[in-house]
C-alpha cells in the first residue's frame, strides 16, 4: 500500500496539474470506486460538475482537493493499487480505469482514477467541524504525520507510554501517527536499531525523538527519488515510478547482509505482514525485572 511519501508525490501532482480546474464531467465505470459515498455514484458525480478544485491536501495516506470555495472536498484513498493519473484526454483507457473527471478548460488532459485490485476509492465529504486545514470528516481520527510541522512528539510520547503495544504496532496505528506502514516502519526500526516487538513503555523521551527523526529522514530521502514503486502499481499523476526501493536498509532485504553489521537479515511473519530486521542491531528488548523505561 503507498505509504506517506508516495501519497505525498501523488498530492504535489495533484497540485500542479489540478488546482483551479473546473470539473466539466465525473464519469463513474465501477461503483466499487465510489462505494464510500454512500448516496451513491449519481451523487458522487452531481456533487463535483461545475466545482473548481482547491489545492490538493494530505493527511497521512489520505487525499484531498476542496471543492470551490464550499465546506467539501473529493477524498481520496489509493487502497494498494490505486493511481490518481492526468492523462491527455485522448489516451486510450486504462484496463483498470474506474472514475474518469473530464474538466471545463482546453488543457487537453483529464483525471483518472485507475485501480486493479479496488480497494482504494473517491468520495465526497464535509469539513470536520472545527477543522481550519479543511479536513474531511470522514479523517477526522487520523492523526497528523510526521512531517506535519503540527505533529506534537510530546503527545506521540506520552500516548506511547500510556498504550500495552510494541513499537512498530504503534507506527502503523493511524490514529497515533499517521502515513507509516510496512516499508518506512521497517527502515526507521533499522535505522534506530530497535526490535520491532519493544514495548513502548520501555522508551524513553530521547528515544522516542530520535525513532521519529529516523521516520522523517526515510521519509524525506524517498520523497527526493519519488517513494518506493516494488511494482507498476505505484506512480506518480504523470505515470512514473519511485526509485527508492533501490536505497531500502531492511525491508525486502531477507539473507542479505545488514548494511551496518554485515549480519544476513531476518524475516518474521508479523500482523499478516513481514517485519525485516537485523538479528544483530535490533536485538529484542529484554527486561531486567524491573518495568522503568531504559535506553
Amino acid at each position: 500500500m503507498p505509504e506517506l511519501p508516495e501519497v505525498e508525490v501523488v498530492r504535489r501532482g495533484l497540485e500542479r496539474w489540478a488546482t483551479g480546474r473546473t470539473i466539466g464531467s465525473v464519469e463513474v465505470l465501477h461503483p466499487r470506486a465510489v462505494r464510500r459515498h454512500v448516496p451513491g455514484p449519481p451523487d458522487f458525480a452531481a456533487r463535483l460538475v461545475g466545482r473548481p478544485l482547491g489545492p490538493a491536501r494530505r493527511r497521512g495516506k489520505y487525499l484531498w482537493l476542496p471543492l470551490g470555495d464550499s465546506d467539501d472536498s473529493m477524498l481520496a484513498h489509493l487502497g494498494m493499487s490505486g493511481q490518481l493519473l492526468i492523462q491527455p484526454e485522448q489516451a486510450a483507457d486504462e484496463r483498470h480505469l474506474r472514475v474518469r473527471v473530464r474538466f471545463t478548460d482546453l488543457a487537453g488532459t483529464e483525471l483518472r482514477f485507475v485501480d486493479q485490485r479496488t480497494f482504494g476509492g473517491l468520495s465526497v465529504h464535509p469539513r470536520a467541524r472545527g477543522a481550519g486545514d479543511g479536513l474531511p470528516d470522514a479523517i477526522a481520527h487520523i492523526a497528523r504525520d510526521p512531517l506535519d510541522p503540527d505533529f506534537d512528539e510530546d503527545a506521540f510520547h506520552a500516548a506511547l507510554r500510556q498504550r500495552r503495544t510494541t513499537v512498530k504496532r504503534a507506527l502503523l496505528d493511524q490514529s497515533l501517527i499517521s502515513g507509516v506502514g510496512n516499508i518506512y516502519a521497517d527502515e526507521a526500526l533499522w535505522r534506530a536499531r530497535l526490535h520491532y516487538d519493544r514495548p513502548t513503555a520501555t522508551l524513553t523521551r530521547p528515544r522516542v525523538g530520535q525513532l521519529l527523526g529516523h521516520v522523517r529522514d526515510v521519509m524525506d530521502a524517498a520523497l527526493a527519488v519519488g517513494g518506493t514503486s516494488f511494482d507498476s502499481l505505484y506512480v506518480n499523476v504523470n505515470g512514473e515510478s519511485g526509485y527508492f526501493e533501490r536505497s531500502l536498509d531492511a525491508y525486502g532485504r531477507e539473507d542479505l547482509p545488514c548494511r551496518r553489521c554485515g549480519t544476513a537479515l531476518r524475516r518474521h511473519p508479523w500482523m499478516n505482514r513481514s517485519s525485516y530486521y537485523c538479528p544483530k542491531c535490533q536485538r529484542p528488548f529484554r527486561s531486567r525485572g524491573t518495568a522503568a523505561a531504559t535506553s
